[in-house]
């Protein structure tokens, strides 16, 4: 008894200068701290490495753990699991002088060991509940194995579907990508980040990113800083007001300042006008990427650019590490700047309670407990039938009988691996359930399953397509998965051909010949260009990576036990020479005629996609009627009620995503043609109707003029109301002063 009393005085003693301080007022406490700290220890807690636990990037250092111990490191990434992180943490706060813990990332984007569907995806179900609740288990199974931060949620706008990551994003809307960032940072952080069941938030990448040119990983971004205000930056400032915890730079350069060294957007906009606390950390080594950029001479200079323009944390890169000191001394750097950044630093780690208690994420009884439970599974499950888009059906051949035979064919019909897609975290594919298992999982079904692959997914080789036909042959029906694999989407993994790789358009043909129906699947982690498929395809199911539970929750809609609901986020080009296309481009001087040669348009192809913004089938119909605006003017300081009422005029019960979209049809700059700002998924039983009401006001039709100030301009506009960007009701009203 008294042994332990000791060891329990010699422990309150050892973190005696935290637990103290933690005590105090969050801002006083952090002053004091920073007031006891050397030049060392603050680079140190400006400086973050990756273990070798996992990597995400070309370098790895070997010596983090002294790093820790010597006060040169203060946070660290690609390290999980309770007990691996527990040897780190306690060398942060049991072998250093101020005993200051560690901050544990992790790239947390679509769920840690339960997978939910790619962000893309998710997106495409319009459900705000579902991609919070996806955050949330993320949240809550990562923070259960050490990790404490997260960089997540990407809240890049991006148009141009041959960029790969796409995938991570929320498709090519402002409007609907800034409430999905909201979503998923209240789902990351909770209402109070010092519960250990919530993670630090990071919104990346900052900014503009999803505008690379030609869709290019990396690659420049030239766009007018009305574009910048008007469609990129409105997400992040929304994560801002939210109180995320930290923000992440981009790669790209904007109009030639690399984003790492641009003092415009990470002083002037983000700490400035929009007062914002937390802290900002680069993304991988892109500090030293300012040197290849032709923005920097050298490392040294680079760093000193970073510092000055705003950066507070510096990713792998080791730049603040080996020069800030000298830089100090130089007088390149100021000392205000660095003590600014690393009170940014312990705000997170006060904040994340890890002052009161440096071991709190590391609790072995909730890692044994709270990952990969059933409630999770079930969780992933029904997010990533929400997240699906049925883009064709003809002749209702879905949903499927239970007692049709049917050939389940193609290279990801039996693939688990790639179903969990990029940047999956500590996911497992191998935990995962493809196609072809969660159909035969499906006890409900009484004909034959056969099997053939046909083809792998990205070569030359047809030696499979006879065992595929003969399969098909005894079939009634074909459910072909097509599509790409992981790997192909995501960082570093642009396309500048996006139709089906190798030879599985061939494979379609070849199976086509039979007579049989085909319902493809598709699984993907961008649009892709099938103009073939949906020319000869009986149905196409847009399934994407979807996640731990993919294979069933493709099975639930194909035979009918959930009702398809998702809705595209991102327009599907005929062509990548189509590219970019977006549902909110602007007109032209010279719009299209389709009797006029000298308008806007191609000799080869419609101006129109493939596949719209805001387009998805159901197994049931909507029909829309009475639109109605509660006056015809209104004035800035007023607001405008607009109603319309859907009927779900089909057998099934059914989700819709009732969406409105306004024009400005003039402006002081030219205006989109079409731009959401508003939606509203509905549940409707079969019959049903229901009148839903959207409110506008001037600060929903505000943009930044010429002048660059953000506000509404009088005039007339239109208003469109119904189930995709380019479908429903319209009418008019007019702002006025």
């Amino acid at each position: 008894m008294k042994t332990a009393r000791i060891l329990t005085i010699i422990c309150f003693v050892f973190l005696l200068p935290a637990t103290l301080f933690a005590q105090q007022n969050k801002e006083q406490f952090i002053n004091t701290l920073l007031s006891k700290m050397t030049l060392e220890e603050k680079i140190g807690q400006m400086t973050l490495f990756t273990s070798d636990w996992d990597v995400t990037g070309p370098t790895v250092r070997s010596n983090y753990l002294e790093d820790i111990k010597s006060g040169k490191m203060g946070s660290i990434f690609n390290a999980y699991t309770v007990k691996y992180n527990r040897v780190l943490q306690k060398a942060a706060v049991e072998e250093t002088r101020l005993k200051i813990p560690l901050l544990f990332g992790y790239d947390v984007v679509h769920g840690h060991r339960t997978i939910f569907p790619i962000p893309l995806g998710e997106a495409c179900s319009w459900d705000m509940a579902a991609m919070e609740l996806s955050a949330r288990v993320a949240a809550t199974e990562a923070s259960a194995e050490g990790i404490n931060w997260t960089f997540a949620p990407m809240v890049d706008i991006a148009r141009d579907p041959r960029w790969g990551r796409v995938a991570e994003g929320a498709g090519e809307d402002t409007y609907l990508g800034t409430q999905i960032a909201l979503a998923r940072v209240k789902g990351f952080q909770g209402t109070d980040l010092s519960k250990t069941n919530t993670i630090a938030a990071c919104a990346k990448h900052y900014a503009a990113y999803g505008a690379a040119q030609a869709g290019r990983d990396y690659h420049t971004v030239d766009i007018s800083e009305n574009t910048l205000r008007d469609v990129y930056l409105p997400p992040f400032k929304a994560c801002a007001d939210a109180g995320v915890a930290t923000f992440m730079t981009s790669f790209n350069e904007i109009n030639g300042l690399p984003a790492t060294g641009n003092p415009f957007l990470l002083k002037t906009i983000l700490k400035k006008e929009w007062n914002w606390q937390g802290m900002v950390v680069t993304d991988y080594t892109s500090i030293n990427e300012m040197v290849p950029h032709g923005f920097a001479k050298d490392n040294k200079e680079a760093g000193e650019i970073a510092l000055n323009a705003g950066v507070d944390m510096d990713m792998q890169g080791a730049v603040y590490y080996n020069y800030t000191a000298q830089s100090l001394s130089e007088k390149k750097v100021k000392l205000a700047d660095i003590d600014d950044a690393v009170k940014r630093v312990l705000r997170v780690k006060y904040d994340l309670g890890l002052f009161d208690d440096p071991y709190r994420y590391l609790d072995e009884k909730r890692e044994a407990s709270e990952v990969m439970t059933p409630e999770n599974l079930a969780i992933a499950r029904d997010v990533a039938r929400k997240s699906m888009v049925l883009l064709k059906n003809e002749k209702n051949i879905l949903p499927l009988n239970n007692n049709l035979n049917v050939a389940v064919i193609g290279p990801l019909a039996d693939d688990a691996v790639n179903m969990i897609g990029s940047w999956s975290a500590a996911g497992d594919g191998k935990k995962a359930t493809s196609l072809l298992q969660g159909i035969k999982a499906r006890t409900a079904i009484t004909g034959k399953v056969l099997y053939a692959k046909g083809c792998n997914i990205n070569d030359d080789s047809t030696n499979q397509f006879a065992a595929a036909v003969a399969v098909a042959r005894q079939s009634d029906v074909i459910i072909l998965a097509l599509g790409e694999s992981a790997a192909m989407s995501g960082e570093a993994a642009s396309r500048s051909d996006i139709t089906l790789p190798g030879m599985q358009q061939e494979l379609f043909d070849e199976l086509k010949k039979t007579g049989k129906p085909i319902v493809v699947v598709l699984m993907n982690g961008r649009p892709l260009a099938i103009t073939e498929l949906d020319q000869n395809a009986d149905a196409i199911l847009e399934a994407w990576f979807a996640g731990t539970m993919a294979g069933h929750a493709i099975t639930d809609i194909l035979y009918g036990d959930y009702n398809p609901s998702g809705k595209l986020v991102m327009t599907f080009p005929r062509n990548v020479g189509q590219v970019p296309i977006h549902y909110n481009m602007k007109n032209t001087g010279r719009p299209f005629e389709a009797n006029n040669k000298y308008t806007s348009k191609y000799l080869d192809v419609p101006n129109t996609p493939l596949y719209p913004f805001g387009y998805g089938l159901s197994y049931t119909q909507y029909k829309y009627a009475d639109l109605k605006l509660s006056k015809s003017k209104f004035a800035m300081n007023d607001s405008l009620r607009i109603s319309i009422t859907v009927t779900n005029s089909g057998q099934r019960d059914g989700e819709e995503v009732v969406q409105l979209y306004i024009q400005d049809l003039v402006g002081s700059l030219t205006r989109p043609v079409k731009e959401l700002k508003g939606f509203n998924k509905v549940m409707l039983k079969a019959g049903e109707s229901k009148t839903l009401s959207f409110t506008i006001d001037a600060d929903d039709l505000a943009f930044y003029n010429r002048d660059m100030v953000n506000q509404a301009e009088p005039g007339m506009f239109k208003v469109f109301a119904g189930g995709s960007s380019i479908s429903g009701l319209e009418g008019s009203f007019e702002l006025v002063k």
